[in-house]
């Protein structure tokens, strides 16, 4: 997702938005606004994150329009650990979106960057994103608290 593309989203403006990537948008698109600010902000910082931030997933066959959206919390850290972080949209989950989007943006950080450390952090109670972790190979490392979400589970994989 551009810089134009999440502040149109955050206007409300999902025409311009989804014209930007040639995807339509669901109505509730911008209803994240959080993580369409922090993402926002980041780049406002520095354009060179954007690689590492979101993308929207959209699905290889059938009309172009967003199933969810995928991306990392920014680029590796200190350790060459990438978190990242996605949200399949209702009306679209259990048909393994988030699983097959998550191995390919993996796939891409190892292709073209040589990341081969990965996190997740989950709610313990968000059973879909606990069987994607599951499904992905990743093993509980920890427990922290986000002043957002509360409580999460943190799932690291090392390739």
């Amino acid at each position: 997702m551009s810089l134009p593309f999440i502040e149109a989203a955050l206007r409300g403006d999902l025409e311009a938005a989804g014209a930007e990537l040639d995807v339509a948008l669901p109505d509730d698109f911008g209803d994240d606004v959080h993580v369409l600010h922090l993402r926002r902000d980041q780049m406002r910082a520095d354009e060179t994150v954007r690689p590492w931030l979101l993308r929207v997933m959209i699905p290889r066959v059938g009309p172009r329009r967003a199933v969810g959206r995928i991306g990392f919390h920014g680029p590796p850290d200190a350790g060459g650990r990438v978190e990242v972080g996605y949200t399949v949209y209702p009306e679209h989950r259990r048909q393994g979106l988030a699983t097959e989007a998550t191995l390919a943006l993996f796939a891409w950080a190892r292709a073209v960057h040589g990341i081969t450390r990965f996190r997740a952090s989950v709610s313990p109670t968000n059973a879909p994103s606990l069987a994607v972790v599951r499904k992905l190979g990743m093993t509980r490392t920890g427990v922290q608290w986000d002043e957002i979400d509360g409580e999460e589970l943190v799932f690291d994989l090392d390739l």
